[in-house]
């Protein structure tokens, strides 16, 4: 496949960015806890309000004691393709600084993290695919996460798989998806909606 096909950048931009989607189709092989901690390593170095550092990654490896109790967090519709996932991890982020003063930039700080160990996932050929299609409140009781704490999003992770193993309608949607053009998510002076090219 050739990104390039699916993704024209309109400015120069490093190929690592372009090259990042989120493919469904996982092939179910087991990932080893060095590699994973090397995606985490990466995503505890993204940048921070005052040094918070609001992520925090609750996970489970397929084939260990957890792997059923992430799963069965999914949506149904997620659960068809992420059971070839090699971790699911759970995206948490704190809600206050450590004086309890309320951290209002928790959840984009915890996107950065997620987009670090999204690019580190890339270097890695591995398919790191971000999804809101999980329960969040059940998420909060069975990981035990304090009040002070917010659910943000879930991620599966896995080796490349066949994108035939995936149903028809989700092989119609196995390809990297474009971007809204520049001019309609970036302005100067003022907000202003943008009319689509």
């Amino acid at each position: 496949m050739n990104i390039h096909d699916f993704r024209k950048p309109e400015n120069n931009v490093h190929e690592l960015f372009i090259n990042r989607w989120s493919p469904r189709a996982m092939s179910g092989e087991e990932i080893d806890e060095a590699t994973l901690k090397t995606l985490l390593e990466a995503a505890r170095w993204a940048p921070s309000a005052n040094n918070n550092q609001p992520w925090r990654f609750i996970y489970a490896r397929r084939n260990t004691s957890h792997w059923e109790t992430f799963f069965n967090l999914l949506a149904e519709g997620n659960q068809i393709w992420a059971k070839n996932a090699a971790a699911l991890i759970v995206v948490v982020s704190k809600t206050t600084f450590d004086s309890g003063k309320p951290a209002r930039t928790h959840s984009y700080d915890a996107g950065a993290a997620w987009v670090s160990l999204a690019l580190q996932g890339s270097l890695h050929n591995l398919v790191v695919h971000g999804m809101q299609g999980f329960d969040y409140d059940r998420a909060r009781e069975v990981l035990q996460a304090p009040d002070d704490y917010q659910i943000e999003a879930m991620i599966a992770l896995g080796h490349p798989g066949q994108k035939e193993d995936l149903p028809a309608y989700l092989q119609e949607r196995e390809f990297p998806s474009s971007r809204k053009n520049l001019a309609e998510i970036a302005m100067e002076g003022v907000f202003r909606i943008s009319e689509k090219s």
